[in-house]
């Protein structure tokens, strides 16, 4: 944790500025000196604080944080989802460890056994605002450390009131390291954010390797990852210093090293309270706080679709009672609203597979031409020409699905990203809708799908090997999608499906298609002068 300066700290409202690397502090399990305590605890406790949402459990000793449960979100094992990761050394800090401007005062800070007060009722959630408050004094030092809890909101106010010698101290406040969720789909590596500004800032841990600290005035600054979040709410003109911690798997398992990451700050005033968010990125939990916080949530390039797809999912949510279902009402609904776009662009690709022997008969005079021949230009009037004669518009199979690709990218992304689908289960098999499908029907099931489509879909202009090689994809696919989370495949099985329901119908409507031939006879007679130059290429009727 770092070492926070006396003085007020300077807001830096463009560059962040540099810091030294930063060395978390050193815990030792007693004070460094013996000491005349006049304020603390003769054993170390468990306090425990419930309320709607969160089940939290504070150690008298450091008065820190040992556990923070959310009651409405499961882990894999169906209990409250732990967010403090517990399977770390005891070397490592526990949140709102304190890092002081020495090593024997941080050291006291964090080891001493605080006496608590206000400590609620164990047995029930609380029904009003509860602080919960430690205190430790002795000869030379004076802490007092207070929670304010409310009972629905996964917030905690937390104030550190350090003296020395009858003098006040500024003091670092660190979470870390990391959040502990384990459960559903982590495909999101954990990483530092913060906003300043209402544009919010992703580091990774490389980024953090490379510029570790910033000193910026915040609107809100944290760590989160997949699904969950701690952020410190509107901490103003702070100092922040992020750090890393990889965690080697299991030996002899095949699992990456876990990343975890903390971060340490410094609010710019000793006495400043400091509001922490612990919880999920849930759109609407979020937004009842601060709508920029929903910013968060990294919905992607989209994100204007984003939460209006998200808006509608929950809503179909609200009447079948299933995210399963709802995916599936919701893509059918996308679909028929994007029908005739995606009709256009099928008959704009039966006209050109319509014309196609008389295109490649033309193409055909001219391949004996280099690119840079002069006459090549013939061959691309003739093309234009018979498209017009046609009625063919070469671009206009391709612009309707390029107006509806950032629909369905907007879609996908939501399904990767929302925490809805996180342990929501759908029917049979799938259990977890943010988790891979065990089984491997549904990579199976959308490849099948893809390689349907593909086969069904005018091959205009296209040579048999492109032609093999596209159907081939779909395979190609069904292996990428092997490790995808079972909601977004279910969308994309479903939109599948759909498409081949739509050719079959768009086939019905404009007919089998009708192959035009090309003149038979006709020759192009191509006539070069010098140096192998073209002079003019003719039709011979």
């Amino acid at each position: 944790a770092p070492k926070p300066q006396a003085a007020a700290l300077q807001v830096a409202p463009e560059v962040p500025a540099p810091s030294p690397t930063v060395v978390p502090p050193t815990l030792s399990s007693a004070p460094a000196t013996a000491v005349a305590v006049t304020a603390g605890a003769a054993a170390e406790t468990d306090v425990r604080v419930e309320t709607q949402s969160v089940l939290a459990t504070f150690s008298n000793r450091g008065g820190r944080l040992k556990s923070w449960k959310l009651k409405n979100y499961k882990d894999a094992n169906g209990e409250p989802v732990e967010l403090i990761a517990s399977d770390l050394a005891a070397s490592q800090p526990l949140p709102f460890t304190l890092s002081a401007s020495d090593e024997a005062t941080t050291a006291t800070l964090n080891s001493a056994l605080y006496v608590v007060s206000g400590a609620p009722d164990s047995s029930a959630p609380i029904v009003g605002t509860t602080t919960l408050t430690f205190e430790y004094r002795d000869a030379d030092i004076s802490a007092v450390k207070t929670f304010t809890f409310e009972p629905s909101a996964y917030t905690v106010a937390f104030k550190a009131l350090v003296s020395r010698g009858n003098v006040g101290q500024s003091v670092a406040v660190l979470w870390g390291p990391g959040i502990g969720d384990s459960a559903g789909q982590t495909t999101v590596k954990p990483e530092a954010l913060y906003s300043v500004g209402g544009k919010v800032t992703r580091v990774s841990a490389s980024g953090i390797a490379k510029q570790p600290s910033y000193l910026q005035n915040f609107e809100y600054v944290g760590i989160d990852d997949h699904y969950f979040a701690s952020f410190v709410l509107n901490p103003g003109a702070a100092s922040v210093t992020y750090s890393t911690l990889s965690i080697p798997p299991p030996a002899g398992s095949k699992a990456t090293a876990r990343e975890l990451v903390a971060y340490t700050i410094t609010p710019p005033r000793a006495d400043q309270a400091l509001s922490f968010y612990v919880g999920p990125k849930d759109f609407d939990t979020l937004a009842s706080i601060d709508r920029n916080l929903t910013r968060a949530i990294n919905f992607g390039f989209f994100s204007v679709i984003v939460v209006p797809l998200l808006r509608s999912l929950q809503w179909i949510h609200g009447y079948v009672g299933n995210y399963g279902w709802a995916i599936v009402i919701l893509t059918l609904l996308i679909n028929v609203v994007l029908f005739p776009l995606n009709h256009k662009s099928v008959v704009s690709m039966r006209k050109m597979q319509d014309v196609q022997p008389e295109a490649k008969a033309i193409q055909e005079r001219y391949s004996k031409l280099k690119a840079t021949d002069p006459a090549r230009q013939k061959m691309n009037q003739e093309l234009m020409a018979l498209y017009k004669q046609r009625g063919v518009n070469p671009a206009s199979g391709c612009v309707p699905i390029l107006l509806t690709l950032p629909v369905f990218l907007a879609f996908y992304q939501m399904l990767q990203t929302s925490i809805e689908l996180r342990g929501a289960p759908f029917m049979g098999w799938i259990h977890d809708l943010s988790a891979a499908d065990p089984y491997y029907v549904l990579p199976v099931a959308v490849a099948a799908s893809q390689f349907v489509t593909q086969w069904m879909t005018p091959q205009a202009g296209m040579d048999p090997a492109q032609q093999k090689m596209m159907l081939v994809m779909p395979l190609v696919f069904g292996f990428m999608f092997i490790s995808s989370p079972a909601g977004a495949l279910l969308y994309w099985f479903v939109g599948g499906v759909w498409r081949i329901a739509q050719m079959q119908l768009t086939n019905y409507m404009i007919g089998p298609p009708k192959l035009a031939t090309a003149v038979p006879g006709s020759k192009a007679r191509v006539k070069r002068v010098g140096q192998g130059k073209t002079d003019a290429a003719a039709r011979e009727e």
